[in-house]
């Protein structure tokens, strides 16, 4: 059973086709099915009666949907439970023209191939900003043969979102589907409302009712707020930079070699000439791990001042460099809207595909591999210098000069065993650990990440930062010349 991700929908949607034959048998239903209130998931279709494939809105029970090379089919070739289902052909779309509210935690859409035909595949996307725009959720589809398969999509989604299905090949085959599910931590989704809305940019101030409000900036350099005893949350953005403010940097637009960028996700010092960001620190703890799948929706990150340029996932093209994640998808699965967020270009780097994929990952997976033995981990990762080996050879900048490939790595985590008082408990106790790590950008790498284990005082002359300002001078000092072994489990 695939497990890929949540989506919405967004409709740039075409027309066509005239009704044939094979849609015959569609019948409306009555003036009053269609004026009845919206109902809670499943939408089963069974109130609809388009059956023709040109583009159209279709009233259904839990609210209305666009249609696009696509109709409401009750022929005996249609597979379905019950008299109806959607039918898809050539690269046709259905999408929800509503929002259900927050809180989402699972999709479960049913899909066959029409009649005797060839398979198809489709995938799902959803959108977060009422229609304005769509992510891909999860891997593409293959499905064959005419029993209805049920494919569950799970996570979190901390905004309202919409659907959109989305027939991506088999111009001679048709897709049937059928009972799609969308629960909440309440129960099944019920609309929230019509049409384009706001984005979550434009609405953070001012959350719908039932929605769950964005994290409030935190000032520069807070220590974490104590969770009640006996619980654990996932971090916030005052964890995220409670350490402290590596190079001092501000919110001023102006101030572009050095912007500061906050997430609920992750903190980043951002250096616009580069096109990368300088650091970016985060906070890792068990509430952060979960079972939310990878997104993959590389993207420009529309929170950046509009008169700095916009790294995009073709900035990376064909360079022989990864778009290499600084706080990693893998420590953001909690839910969707958190892994998503690990994919905005400002969280990228380019970096030499050995490095990011062998010597980075095994380095990433023994982080989490702590966290889930009883520890907790504030993370600061950047890189510096200028020039890189990747797959393609020796390269300095990509896509014409707007994006600086580094020429080192580096990472600091600190490591603690789960508790309160994280900054007390940085001076006082033994077991902290401070693991730093600096890596040539450089396909020829060695791969053990042990290989290139350091101290933050050798990484803070490389680079100019100071990170661990929040500390005391003394536990900085400490701290900052240990080198670890690497070996501890």
């Amino acid at each position: 059973m695939y497990r890929p991700s949540l989506l919405l929908v967004a409709f740039g949607l075409l027309a066509c086709s005239q009704q044939t034959a094979e849609n015959a048998t569609t019948q409306a239903p009555s003036q009053q099915q269609l004026a009845q209130a919206a109902s809670p998931f499943p939408e089963t279709f069974e109130t609809g009666s388009k059956g023709a494939y040109s583009e159209a809105e279709e009233p259904l029970a839990t609210g209305p949907w666009k249609f696009a090379e696509a109709l409401i089919g009750s022929s005996p070739q249609d597979h379905k439970n019950g008299e109806r289902a959607a039918r898809l052909h050539n690269l046709g779309r259905i999408a929800m023209k509503f929002d259900v509210p927050a809180g989402v935690q699972r999709i479960t859409i049913s899909a066959a191939a029409y009649g005797q035909d060839d398979p198809s595949t489709w995938e799902l996307w959803l959108s977060r900003d009422g229609g304005r725009s769509y992510a891909q959720t999860g891997q593409r589809i293959e499905t064959r043969g005419p029993r209805l398969v049920p494919h569950v999509f799970e996570g979190i989604a901390n905004q309202p979102i919409r659907l959109e299905i989305r027939k991506t090949s088999g111009q001679n085959a048709r897709l049937n589907i059928d009972d799609i599910r969308i629960e909440t931590t309440t129960g099944p989704a019920v609309a929230a409302g019509t049409g384009v809305t706001g984005g979550y940019f434009e609405n953070r101030d001012t959350p719908k009712p039932g929605t769950t409000a964005p994290r409030p900036t935190p000032p520069p350099s807070p220590g974490p707020a104590p969770a009640p005893a006996g619980t654990q949350a996932s971090s916030t953005s005052a964890e995220n930079l409670a350490l402290g403010n590596p190079s001092g940097a501000t919110s001023d637009p102006a101030n572009a070699s050095n912007y500061l960028l906050v997430r609920p996700e992750f903190t980043i010092g951002y250096h616009a000439g580069r096109g990368i960001p300088t650091w970016v620190s985060w906070h890792l703890g068990r509430a952060d791990i979960g079972k939310a799948p990878r997104q993959n929706n590389f993207r420009p990150d529309p929170a950046l001042p509009r008169q700095f340029y916009q790294v995009s996932s073709g900035s990376y093209s064909r360079s022989g460099f990864d778009k290499g994640h600084n706080c990693p998808s893998g420590d953001r699965t909690a839910d969707l809207d958190a892994n998503s967020a690990t994919f905005l270009m400002t969280n990228m780097v380019p970096q030499a595909p050995r490095n990011n994929q062998q010597v980075w990952a095994q380095l990433e997976e023994y982080g989490r591999a702590q966290v889930q033995r009883g520890q907790e981990i504030y993370v600061i990762m950047g890189s510096y210098g200028r020039g890189g080996t990747g797959a393609n050879g020796f390269v300095q900048t990509l896509d014409q000069g707007q994006v600086t490939v580094p020429a080192r790595i580096w990472k600091v985590l600190v490591i603690l065993p789960e508790g309160q008082n994280d900054l007390q408990r940085l001076s006082t106790d033994p077991a902290v650990r401070v693991l730093a790590i600096d890596t040539p950008n450089d396909n020829a790498i060695t791969t053990d990440w042990r290989s290139y284990l350091t101290s933050v005082d050798k990484i803070e002359a490389a680079t100019g930062l100071d990170l661990l300002s929040a500390l005391p001078r003394d536990t900085q000092a400490r701290l900052q010349k240990l080198v670890d072994s690497g070996r501890a489990q």
